[in-house]
């Protein structure tokens, strides 16, 4: 385990829910757990007026709230807690975060002035904060690091996030630029890796010539909540495909890099997004399925349609399923169909990547004989599971499905960090692995921008139930090909737990 050096954490954004519900949990984590620097400084920003004193007792509130919390321990962690008012849109105010970040070096008695920025704030701000940080120098890594992490979107279109990318270069370098996607924080996705590249009898059959097709799941019980405003905008192609699935699908197909490093691992992750085969009009007509739950009863919880949801349109066409065919056009993947899933109002919370691997050539055991498949949870009960077949006992030689198991939750002395506690620590450790780097997000955008224009004319949007697994239509994008999706879910009873 690597310590950080000594160092300051200035979050914008401070009051919102980001840094209540995930970012502050996280830095208690790593703070309790001692894998935080001896010497380190959180320094809250945002225009909303909070004393040190008001703004720790807020925090101390939450997470007593939202964590399991050591008295003393959480004592201890709040005195590094700092606050700072400030207009963030004025960059003469920010002559007031110099001040502060000075006083706070002294305090803490830093040698190197090692700064980290948490744009926990709207994209509004991506563009704006990057400048006024460099106007007054705070991007200027002569006495020390200076990093900034930028919460997903990064842009909303190919265009604006080609123009966001110039905007923040023009202060910042990409070696100082961290983009942040949750999922690559996750445990099992980072598990991909090692499942591939140190396991000489699987990276053998991780091909065409022995997968048949591989399907992407991210499934959402909950709706949009109180995102309404914001999701409207936005839908299941930006908030969920364009960003966490087509990651999660760069590190099940990407080639095996050259060293387990940043630029290694980021390099072949570029290389497979770029390869994504680009979508036809034929693909959006026959490949692509968009959808928007409407109103149903599910276990005896009434759940109103999108369109009945605060802040939505009563008209709207925003999709909140996308489901996708898919290819990417290199050597190790040629023709080989992805099949990729998004919704909300699903019957359970799931994320999964399943292999389907071809059958025997010879069919002995007859056209029933069951599929290998490897399935890959990603959340929750995270686990691997590989489903193969075996003599049912008796006579004769019928075949039957068994599977042999890993979930993480029986490392009872292994202590899994939450995907943002992973992220900030490499993060401060200066390790840019798991986060997303310019030419991959644009490769992201690129191949989306055909579905967001196609969204954009009057298109087919296929209503479902609330409590389903989405529109009929997707079902049929696999059962042209002889194909189902995998149910992901033993038992339903649990809208947030989906057995493995």
């Amino acid at each position: 385990m690597v310590i950080p050096e000594n160092s300051s954490i200035v979050i914008f954004g401070a009051s919102g829910d980001l840094t209540y519900r995930k970012l502050i949990p996280a830095l208690y984590h790593l703070f309790a757990n001692r894998q935080l620097p001896s010497s380190f400084a959180v320094l809250g920003v945002s225009r909303t007026e909070y004393s040190d004193k008001t703004y720790r007792e807020k925090l101390r509130k939450s997470l007593t709230e939202l964590e399991k919390t050591d008295p003393e321990t959480l004592d201890m962690f709040c005195e590094h807690i700092h606050y700072q008012s400030l207009n963030t849109s004025d960059v003469n105010e920010y002559e007031k975060l110099t001040q502060r970040l000075d006083e706070l070096h002294q305090h803490y008695n830093f040698q190197q002035q090692n700064t980290l920025f948490y744009l926990a704030t709207p994209p509004s701000l991506y563009g704006i904060i990057p400048g006024c940080l460099a106007t007054h120098n705070l991007n200027d890594e002569t006495n020390g690091w200076k990093r900034l992490i930028i919460e997903k979107p990064f842009g909303y279109d190919l265009e604006s996030a080609k123009s966001l990318d110039i905007e923040i270069h023009r202060h910042f370098k990409e070696h100082q630029i961290y983009r942040i996607d949750h999922y690559l924080g996750k445990e099992t996705v980072q598990n991909l890796l090692v499942f591939r590249f140190a396991n000489g009898m699987f990276e053998p059959l991780w091909n065409r010539n022995f997968i048949d097709y591989i399907e992407i799941t991210g499934a959402e019980f909950l709706g949009v909540e109180e995102r309404g405003g914001y999701y409207d905008n936005s839908g299941a192609v930006r908030d969920m495909f364009q960003n966490h699935l087509l990651q999660v699908l760069a590190m099940v197909t990407m080639e095996p890099p050259v060293a387990i490093n940043a630029d290694s691992i980021r390099n072949e992750v570029s290389k497979v997004l770029n390869c994504l085969e680009p979508l036809t009009d034929d693909d959006l007509k026959n490949n692509l399925v968009l959808g928007q739950y409407t109103e149903s009863t599910v276990r005896g919880q009434f759940l109103k349609s999108y369109r009945d949801e605060h802040g939505v349109s009563e008209d709207s066409r925003t999709e909140t399923y996308i489901a996708l065919k898919m290819f990417i056009n290199n050597w190790r993947w040629n023709g080989i169909p992805f099949y990729v899933r998004s919704g909300k109002r699903l019957p359970t919370r799931v994320t999964e990547v399943v292999i389907h691997f071809k059958r025997t050539p010879h069919p002995v055991f007859g056209k029933n004989a069951p599929e290998n498949k490897l399935i890959i949870r990603i959340q929750p009960d995270e686990g691997i599971l590989m489903s193969f077949g075996l003599k049912e006992p008796g006579a004769g030689f019928h075949a039957k499905s068994v599977s042999m198991n890993f979930h993480y939750a029986s490392l009872e002395e292994t202590q899994m960090l939450t995907a943002y506690e992973r992220l900030l620590l490499d993060a401060l450790n200066g390790d840019a692995t798991l986060f997303a780097r310019t030419d991959a997000v644009e490769a992201c955008w690129k191949f989306v921008q055909p579905i967001l224009d196609y969204k954009q004319a009057p298109q087919s949007l296929f209503g479902y139930a609330c409590g389903t697994w989405g529109p009929q239509e997707a079902d049929s994008l696999l059962k042209q090909d002889e194909r189902d999706w995998r149910f992901p879910c033993k038992n339903l009873t649990n809208t947030d737990y989906c057995e493995l």
